[in-house]
């Protein structure tokens, strides 16, 4: 399952690198080809620009008002939209900056409760899904395809668990057995997180605010740099070896402390393809 994690986050990002590119080039040629075509309306018969039948005075004034007036209507329009994405679900706003450029955030939220037992601690675990995202929507085409560099503004995606392990019962922390000692159990509590903030690149095809249609759907591939791991693990209570002597403060003991950033260190790597966290969205929009 996390090989596929990582070729899919590799994948999205080597695809967001080279249509990032390509779009680039061929929204300049369409730019290009844009200008040529504007000049060649302009060039009129008359070289101040009165047409056939015109007075002189009346140019400027159509000049005026055959300039576009789309844009400024366009601008501040605003779409909400939900949606379902690998972020959780969630809910989205945007509004037009310009014909060919929106600005987009929105949030998402979801938790799981699972409980599950490891080396011999039971965990009451909780996954936290909650972000909130800003990103710039560029429309290269003026169509629906966009691309979309952004933020997670706030990324608190991650875990956290209360952990426990009944008495006279034996665990393993970095290799090591112990036995949770029957006068002081060992109980405690774990977190896994991510940094707060992470950049964000986003593609795909819809348009939260449509130039000509009130309904959109949207479709977004990218992926969040949300960077390594964190885990904590904070255990409470006695630990013993395995025949019930020599029991030990889980909480202040180096050698107990030593197993436990070893543990920490197992599930950091093991959750290191999460570093590159892949983005996979459908959501539904309305333009008011």
């Amino acid at each position: 399952m996390l090989r596929k994690v990582t070729q899919l986050a590799a994948v999205a990002v080597r695809c967001s690198v080279f249509t990032f590119f390509a779009a680039c080039a061929l929204a300049q040629t369409a730019e290009n080809a844009l200008l040529k075509r504007d000049e060649t309306q302009l060039n009129f018969s008359n070289t101040d620009g009165v047409l056939a039948g015109e007075t002189p005075a009346a140019a400027p004034a159509r000049a005026a008002a055959g300039k576009p007036q789309a844009s400024s209507r366009e601008r501040g329009q605003v779409g909400l939209g939900i949606r379902v994405s690998t972020l959780g679900p969630g809910a989205e706003v945007a509004t037009s900056l310009a014909p060919k450029l929106n600005l987009r955030g929105g949030f998402n939220f979801f938790s799981y409760n699972r409980g599950f037992d490891k080396d011999g601690v039971a965990y009451k675990g909780q996954l936290h899904l909650r972000s909130g995202e800003l990103h710039l929507d560029w429309y290269p085409f003026a169509h629906g395809f966009h691309l979309s560099p952004g933020l997670l503004v706030y990324n608190g995606n991650g875990a956290t668990a209360n952990a426990s392990v009944p008495a006279n019962g034996t665990f393993t922390l970095g290799g090591t057995d112990y036995l949770s000692d029957p006068k002081n159990p060992i109980t405690g509590k774990g977190k896994l997180d991510f940094v707060k903030v992470a950049p964000t690149f986003l593609f795909g095809f819809g348009n939260l605010v449509p130039r000509s249609r009130h309904f959109s759907v949207n479709f977004d591939l990218g992926v969040v740099f949300q960077g390594s791991a964190r885990t904590t693990l904070n255990l409470s209570g006695n630990a013993c070896h395995p025949d019930g002597t020599n029991c030990v403060n889980a909480a202040t003991d180096p050698t107990v402390q030593s197993r436990v950033q070893s543990e920490q260190g197992k599930v950091n790597n093991t959750l290191s393809p999460f570093k590159y966290y892949p983005v996979v969205s459908l959501g539904f929009g309305y333009k008011f």
